[in-house]
């Protein structure tokens, strides 16, 4: 369950750090490993922040580490947070954008994910997306 305001019984175990890419009206999204966490999912580049670390600066590693390309953090902005409620945790999720001007290039960590793929945000709504995912592509495009 992902909420805007913060649960009663929200434990915070984490947080976690995911960006809109954007290029040419389209948003990058990873298609996650089936023997990861909410395997054979499509979402956003993200990850766990380390306890700590800037948050700008856990986006620019999780991409680092998912894509092989690295990001001006100056040209990242910040949409907003959201708590995540599952069963066995909780956890903070923050939202960023990035809008590039060409599609970069990139080489997927093939221990996190085993595809990539372009889409607009409507067309990214119809496909088998990492839980309340869907959530956070229509609060950011208001669809």
């Amino acid at each position: 369950m992902i909420s805007k305001n913060k649960p009663k019984d929200f434990k915070e175990k984490f947080e976690v750090v995911s960006c809109f890419i954007e290029c040419q009206s389209q948003i990058l999204l990873l298609h996650r490993q089936d023997s990861k966490p909410q395997g054979d999912t499509w979402g956003m580049p993200a990850g766990k922040a380390n306890d700590g670390e800037d948050l700008k600066n856990a986006l620019a590693r999780e991409i680092m580490e998912e894509l092989g390309f690295s990001i001006d953090t100056n040209a990242v902005g910040y949409f907003d947070k959201f708590f995540v409620h599952h069963d066995n945790y909780d956890f903070v999720y923050h939202i960023f954008y990035l809008n590039l001007e060409t599609k970069p290039r990139f080489i997927i960590n093939p221990v996190e994910h085993k595809d990539a793929t372009w889409k607009t945000p409507t067309e990214a709504l119809m496909l088998n997306l990492v839980p309340d995912e869907d959530y956070c592509i229509k609060a950011f495009y208001r669809l």
